[in-house]
């Protein structure tokens, strides 16, 4: 499996080099950090999709679509998300 990592992080760097696709990359930041702190949050808790999805009243698929960055959740949503995260929702602008 190490391996595969490697080999995916070369590639990584490699697509990055790419000036089209490094200014993608930096567009898509933003989003990229929701999902992974939604899904860093959710394991921790040792929670699977279907139960955050029954704690905020939704499903698991749309709890499913959040995390592989098909869907733009509302701020309401992020709030249901943390309160059944037990967490803090934090959101803010930074300079560039």
């Amino acid at each position: 499996m190490k391996k595969k990592y490697l080999r995916f992080n070369q590639y990584k760097k490699d697509l990055l080099k790419n000036p089209v696709a490094k200014k993608e990359y930096d567009r898509l930041k933003p989003e990229f950090a929701l999902i992974n702190a939604l899904i860093f949050a959710r394991k921790e808790r040792k929670l699977t999709q279907a139960e955050l999805a029954k704690r905020i009243g939704t499903t698991q698929s749309v709890i499913s679509r959040l995390e592989i960055g098909q869907a733009n959740p509302s701020v309401a949503v992020l709030k249901r998300i943390a309160v059944a995260l037990n967490s803090k929702l934090e959101i803010r602008f930074s300079p560039l």
